[in-house]
């Protein structure tokens, strides 16, 4: 029972992390509302926590495909990094410090709005912005990836950084990592879609990271270690699929799908957290 258990672990992390390397958006925001529906009585912290190792095994592996595919910002993705660590430790404290009611309310209404988020960007599309655009904290970059795709485009680097402090915040609060609020917000600001994923999933091992050393100092994965880290070795799979999958797969049908399956979860969380 125990093996057929860590297979299906493993098998749940394939597809989580198959999915959330192929949006950049690291997988915790399918992994979360998973856990809240199959163990109704898992603190939320434990839920968290469980979902948050997984994002760092998703993004890391998925960051290394990536980084192959020659697709990372590294330059910009450092400065969004450092931007989600306080946020981060924050939000992760603040898990331990709320019912599972309150959580299940709380998600519920963030997955009705993360499937707005990714309806958006699937109309979204490359809306990469002109690399000569002037104004204040103007960055530009000119990038090359290894299939010599050539992308020069500029942004609001101010901007991104306050993002940034956001989503970290968001990540270790709900345990979602947060690329599927940060993909579409660097696609907005001027970043080509397949940059912004890759760079997306190269912040989120940092923020993922700093979350993680905060639960294990509490102790809030000491019943659930077997599960958290099956599901996370799924997910380094998964994750290399997904990475693969991406330069195959135009990716806004899958997101279509992916969205009403989180207005159906979501739906489904709130009234667990309301009744």
């Amino acid at each position: 029972m125990f093996f057929l258990l860590i297979f299906l672990y493993i098998l749940l992390g394939i597809v989580i992390g198959g999915f959330g390397t192929l949006i950049g958006a690291g997988g915790g925001f399918l992994l979360t509302p998973v856990l809240l529906m199959c163990f109704p009585s898992m603190p939320a912290q434990a839920v968290t926590s469980i979902s948050m190792i997984t994002v760092l095994f998703n993004s890391s592996s998925g960051s290394c495909a990536y980084a192959f595919m020659k697709r990372i910002d590294y330059k910009t993705g450092i400065f969004f990094a450092i931007a989600t660590i306080p946020g981060s430790i924050v939000g992760t404290l603040l898990t331990g410090m709320i019912s599972r009611n309150v959580f299940n309310t709380i998600f519920g209404i963030f997955m009705l709005l993360f499937a707005f988020v990714i309806i958006l960007k699937s109309r979204m599309g490359d809306r990469s912005a002109p690399a000569d655009k002037e104004g204040y904290f103007r960055a530009v970059r000119h990038l090359t990836d290894r299939e010599g795709h050539k992308a020069d485009f500029s942004f609001n680097m101010l901007t991104g950084i306050i993002i940034s402090i956001f989503v970290g915040l968001l990540s270790g609060l709900l345990g979602i990592g947060g690329g599927i609020v940060h993909v579409p917000a660097l696609v907005l600001l001027g970043f080509p879609a397949h940059f912004a994923t890759a760079t997306s999933h190269f912040v989120l091992a940092f923020s993922s990271l700093t979350s993680v050393f905060v639960h294990l100092t509490d102790g809030s994965l000491n019943q659930y270690v077997a599960m958290a880290l099956g599901i996370a070795c799924g997910a380094v799979i998964g994750a290399q699929v997904g990475a693969r999958l991406s330069k195959r797969i135009k990716g806004s049908m899958i997101m279509l799908f992916l969205a009403a399956a989180l207005i159906l979860a979501g739906a489904r969380i709130l009234y667990m957290g309301l009744v």
